[in-house]
């Protein structure tokens, strides 16, 4: 993770915001005490932010007189600061120009505690207003305004620091677009793809890029996947070769590309008479528009940012592109479009040819060089549009809505000579230079050497030549190819197509570096894929199906990985022909496809993540996105992936998704000493678990599964293979709350492969308990968690067995003796009532 921009940054930012108030105006020279027809007073100013400041933390003091000027250029100068520290000792800051507000700014870093005294002090001078103010009709013509100072402005200074505003932390559950402004620091998880493939396929920030292939979409793009029926093992067209679809790189260079967490792509293949560009979320898959520009398509997309003194902000636009006519007499055009619609918002007629590639701040440059005539340009779009010259208030604004504009009107910054005996052509421009050659392209003969030039681009030493070398071939008859080149790194790679070989030369000299490598893999004839990264020179020699990492100032073999085909479904190959499709986040990202692939397919094909540093695999899933050479190929942008698969051409969304856990338990109340079962689930609640399909396989919804067992977990989800019977689940924590208030973990489990738990526990207390069931959640999924309660009652009182009552001696001898006595009597009764029944 980056650091992030500390206060002085923060304080330079607010000075140039607070000081851009100016109006539109026209330098116009000073005038002196002799020269003006009219004298003005003036007040000079100070302030000083924040106040008080803890010692050793930065101040921003506004300085200046309380005058405008008319012209946004002119200035006030040679304005200074007197300070005063606490010990009585003074400096003076300065001297400072204002800008056309009157003010201007600077940092001070007091150090040491106490009470500073700071006072402005402005120089008499004077201005030239040929034009009468509109703020005052008085000023006009030469004015001489007077010298003043301003008051004395105490600055606190104290030795605790005072606090800074908390910036929002990187998000740790599912999040979304748009992206509120002030969590300023999100920009490292939030990149774009403007279009044209990023020198090295380096795409930076994206420090959440996926380490797992969880799928969190998936939309149709055409027809695919098995035709089925009396067509056999045959499947529908992917656009290999030559018929790209998902974008499409040479000859029509159209992309897919990806900004502010929205992926726009063409629908169709660009020989197709209709054409639509169609708008997706990335983080949902939810289709936004559907347009149809006259029939053209989306080339690229531009985010810049513009600084002027009215309006600072980044503006987006789409960009399609017609061309009419052929070789010198062609008239190219450009066409806006706007992000959240679709609509057109202006166009750029004449646009120039050359190599296109991106300003520091957004804009768009496109350099033109002519070799044999010895010169090239530079045109930019932002002056094509806004060139700042009209001295009105438009110059500080960005207005081209609605416009049709002549972009070489004002668009070119300058055309500059080259020597003209420069051999081969253009073979690539970096931000500060231009590197040529004489490169034999795939086949050589004899022993020519090698010619390497660069031109520079910096300011000032535009067109100037920094080397021509020529390099001698190691032998006769092999092809020297140009790899590719780090600026930051001041290396140029070139190889050898018949050696397999690799060397490095300087940017700054063109001198050899160091080379010739190890020979790579026989098959890596057909194909190199060069990118340099964290100082290294990553290789895939694609057919060969090896990624070879070396060493970019040395050239030494770091590692290799290769990309095995287990089952030998490539027939002419023992490993998986792959190439770079990316390197992000210390990660590189490789997938494999083929020129013109046979039909059926090779099955399982592989998209592999390796951590960029060690070689080491991170994840591969094998058969679940092909790539495609004439297409769109798997990009990135908000750390989440989008890539055509050629088995399917459904479009695929690969990133982290949410997750929902539910948890329950008993709902009557339970005694205390007896046990209780809590149960739940954690499935998967991405948006592509949203499908009709999958509701009806998945009643339940689609359970949440361990990372490791994502591979052969999304081909069961999404691609109706063979459920995997390794998959296991994930992990589950509870936690209760009694009813003393005492929170306590009671226990971890692991949801099955269906995504149930459950988890028996025995309560110790009485009362009701809270009970939380966590999923801290993985590289696959956002955590989630649900919260239930139940109550646990007093257990009844045990109840001791009746006594009986202690039998006296009386009673043991005296009771009997009557109840005989009773016997007796009875009987006697019944012998004289069947006597007396026997008389006659």
């Amino acid at each position: 993770m980056k650091t992030i921009k500390n206060k002085t940054l923060t304080i330079l930012i607010a000075l140039i915001l607070m000081l851009t108030i100016a109006m539109p105006l026209l330098t116009l020279p000073n005038a002196n005490a002799q020269t003006a027809t009219k004298e003005k007073n003036t007040f000079a100013m100070i302030g000083a932010m924040p106040n008080p400041v803890g010692v050793g933390q930065d101040v921003l003091l506004w300085i200046g007189i309380t005058d405008m000027m008319y012209v946004y250029s002119d200035s006030w100068s040679g304005i200074t600061v007197t300070v005063t520290k606490p010990d009585n000792t003074t400096e003076t800051l300065g001297p400072f120009r204002t800008d056309s507000t009157g003010s201007t700014g600077t940092v001070y870093t007091p150090n040491m505690v106490g009470t500073y005294k700071l006072q402005t002090h402005f120089p008499a001078q004077g201005y030239n207003w040929t034009r009468t103010a509109m703020f005052d009709p008085e000023l006009s013509g030469y004015v001489w305004y007077k010298a003043s100072d301003s008051r004395i402005l105490d600055l606190v200074v104290q030795e605790e620091p005072l606090p800074q505003y908390q910036a929002a932390p990187l998000p740790t559950e599912y999040w979304t677009r748009p992206i509120d402004a002030q969590n300023r620091d999100w920009y490292f998880i939030s990149a774009n793809w403007l279009g044209p493939i990023p020198q090295n396929r380096y795409a930076p920030y994206n420090d959440y890029a996926p380490e797992t292939p969880h799928i969190l979409w998936t939309n149709q793009l055409v027809t695919g996947g098995l035709a089925g029926g009396s067509l056999g093992q045959q499947a529908y067209e992917d656009g290999d070769a030559y018929e790209g679809k998902f974008g499409t790189g040479f000859p029509s260079y159209s992309y897919s590309i990806v900004l502010g967490g929205v992926l726009y792509y063409n629908r169709y293949e660009s020989r197709m008479p209709t054409q639509e560009v169609v708008a997706v979320d990335l983080h949902t898959g939810k289709e936004l528009w559907v347009k149809n520009w006259n029939n053209t398509r989306v080339s690229f997309v531009q985010a810049f940012y513009f600084d002027a003194w009215n309006y600072h902000g980044v503006f987006g636009y789409l960009w399609a592109i017609s061309t009419s006519g052929f070789g010198s007499s062609a008239v190219t055009k450009w066409y806006a479009y706007n992000l959240v619609s679709g609509d057109w918002v202006f166009q750029l007629d004449k646009v120039p040819s050359g190599t296109m590639v991106y300003g520091p701040n957004g804009e768009i440059y496109i350099y033109t060089i002519n070799l044999a005539q010895g010169w090239m340009s530079m045109w930019n779009s932002t002056k094509a549009v806004q060139p700042q010259n009209s001295d009105t208030s438009n110059d500080g604004s960005w207005r081209p809505q609605g416009r049709i504009i002549d972009a070489t009107a004002t668009g070119y910054m300058w055309t500059k000579t080259i020597p003209t005996d420069l051999p081969g052509t253009v073979a690539m421009i970096l931000d500060d230079r231009i590197i040529g050659t004489n490169s034999q392209g795939w086949d050589n003969i004899g022993n020519d050497p090698l010619a390497i030039w660069a031109i520079s681009l910096k300011q000032n030493q535009e067109g100037t030549l920094l080397f021509n070398k020529n390099w001698n071939l190691p032998q006769p008859d092999i092809t020297m190819n140009f790899g590719t080149a780090s600026l930051d790194d001041k290396v140029l790679v070139i190889r050898s197509k018949e050696t397999r070989q690799w060397w490095g030369i300087s940017l700054d000299t063109g001198n050899q570096l160091w080379g010739p490598t190890e020979m790579e893999e026989d098959l890596g004839i057909y194909g190199m894929n060069s990118q340099i990264a964290y100082g290294k020179l990553y290789a895939s020699n694609k057919y060969g199906g090896v990624l070879y990492c070396y060493d970019i100032q040395t050239g030494a073999l770091l590692w290799n990985y290769t990309a095995r085909d287990p089952y030998n479904e490539i027939l002419w190959s023992n490993n998986w022909p792959t190439y770079i499709v990316f390197i992000t986040d210390g990660k590189v990202y490789m997938g494999h496809s083929e020129h013109s692939p046979v039909d059926p397919k090779p099955r399982g094909a592989p998209f592999i993540c390796v951590d960029a540093e060690t070689g080491d695999e991170i994840w591969r899933a094998d058969g679940l996105f092909r790539q495609t050479d004439w297409g769109g190929t798997a990009i990135i942008g908000d750390s989440i992936i989008a890539t055509m698969d050629t088995y399917d051409q459904r479009i695929y969304g690969i990133g982290k998704g949410p997750s929902a856990t539910t948890v329950s338990a008993p709902d009557i109340s339970v005694t205390l000493g007896s046990s209780v079962t809590l149960k739940g689930m954690v499935t998967d609640i991405s948006p592509g678990t949203d499908d009709f399909a999958l509701q009806k396989r998945f009643p339940n919804g689609v359970p949440a599964v361990a990372d490791e067992a994502q591979a052969d977990w999304m081909l069961y989800v999404y691609k109706q293979f063979t459920r995997p019977s390794s998959a296991t689940g994930v992990k589950v924590t509870l936690s209760v709350v009694d009813a003393n208030g005492n929170y306590r973990e009671i226990g971890q489990t692991t949801t099955s492969s269906d995504g149930y738990y459950s988890l028996v526990w025995t309560p110790d207390v009485t009362g009701e308990y809270k009970v939380y069931a966590s999923f801290e959640g993985s590289q696959a999924y956002y955590p989630s968690h649900s919260e239930t309660s139940f109550n646990v009652d007093p257990a009844a009182p045990t109840t001791a067995p009746n006594e009986q009552p202690l039998t006296s001696m009386a009673d043991a001898y005296f009771v009997p003796a009557i109840a005989g006595l009773f016997v007796f009597v009875a009987i006697i009764g019944v012998v004289i009532i069947l006597v007396l029944r026997k008389r006659p």
